[in-house]
């Protein structure tokens, strides 16, 4: 299966985000599924590599390594979205490149299963 995960909500204040990328990442560990992940709107911050840890938090940055380490995962972060909220390419965890809603297009054919969080 191919799924795609369009995860909207900032990372941290509801948990949308931290079930989008733990559903993807169980998902993404099955065997035939290929998993990817766009970040849009507020959803980009969970990306920033520069994020302080705090106690009683749910660190999303483990959870997108483990999609980018897996075979099947890929993520990317809205461009645009990014620019809004002042994030550079270089502010981003590794291995997430800047996305543009062509390759959103492009991603949203090739998805048999579309999840938006």
């Amino acid at each position: 299966m191919n799924a795609l995960f369009i995860l909207n909500a900032a990372p941290y204040g509801s948990e949308l985000t931290y079930n989008g990328l733990r559903l993807a990442a169980a998902l993404a560990k099955r065997q035939h599924n290929h998993v990817r992940v766009y970040l849009m709107g507020d959803a980009v911050n969970t990306a920033n590599a520069h994020q302080k840890q705090l106690a009683n938090h749910a660190n999303l940055l483990p959870l997108l390594q483990e999609l980018m380490g897996d075979v099947s995962g890929q993520v990317a972060a809205c461009g645009s979205c990014m620019d809004v909220r002042g994030l550079q390419a270089e502010d981003m965890l590794g291995g997430i490149h800047r996305g543009t809603l062509e390759e959103l297009a492009d991603w949203s054919e090739w998805a048999d299963k579309f999840m938006v969080f």
